[in-house]
């Protein structure tokens, strides 16, 4: 059986480690190395889209990536409880066209005993920036 280390039940130490250990992941953009974090069933709720299994998960990063390019994320610990992580995270894109965005939101996250993720649920929210106005690198 798979593990994705640290476990669950989670301290705050281990929360933080398991945040940053994703937001490495998704700055990497490999849909592949990004969706082996999740259960073979995961169920996600991503902005309107819900999106289930890590075949479905692959997919939706693959186009992701494809249209918001020079992609940079950053996530913060928000709380924990047993198996459960809560973040908040920005990220700052830039689409097809040259126009650069920055995505707020907070994320739900629940894992089975093996460390993956079993559940994801986001709220995410885009604003226009200019160039100028970029905070991550």
């Amino acid at each position: 059986m798979e593990k994705r280390l640290p476990l669950p039940p989670f301290t705050e130490a281990t929360a933080k480690m398991k945040i940053q250990l994703a937001e490495d992941a998704w700055n990497s953009q490999d849909p592949e190395k990004v969706s082996l974090a999740y259960t073979m069933d995961s169920e996600w709720r991503n902005r309107s889209q819900f999106i289930n299994g890590r075949d479905e998960i692959r997919h939706f990063l693959t186009d992701k990536w494809k249209n918001e390019l020079q992609y940079k994320l950053r996530k913060t610990y928000w709380a924990h409880a047993d198996n459960r992580i809560a973040v908040r995270f920005e990220y700052e894109y830039q689409d097809k066209t040259g126009q650069w965005y920055r995505a707020y939101g907070n994320e739900n996250w629940e894992f089975d005993e093996n460390g993956l993720m079993q559940k994801r649920y986001a709220s995410i929210n885009d604003i226009t920036i200019d160039e100028q106005e970029r905070s991550l690198f």
